[in-house]
């Protein structure tokens, strides 16, 4: 999955178009590297999101859609 499509089902960043504006902003990195938003996303991921306060997240699952209750279980926060 797309790291922009991921940032937005997993309701880290509500909107993809701000996901894609963040990526392309050097404010979201993975694995510690920046990355653009059409990086492929994988479990165990290690993804910092830069905007406003820092938040530093790893990948449990990936699923292309899911209920706004569910969506904390893709990823734990470190």
């Amino acid at each position: 999955m797309r790291l922009d499509k991921f940032l937005k089902v997993s309701r880290l960043i509500k909107r993809r178009t701000v996901a894609n504006e963040a990526c392309d902003a050097e404010k979201i990195l993975v694995n510690g590297r920046v990355q653009r938003a059409s990086y492929e996303v994988k479990a165990a991921d290690i993804i910092e999101i830069n905007i406003g306060k820092p938040l530093k997240v790893r990948v449990k699952d990936i699923k292309e859609f899911t209920k706004k209750e569910d969506a904390s279980e893709l990823y734990e926060v470190i």
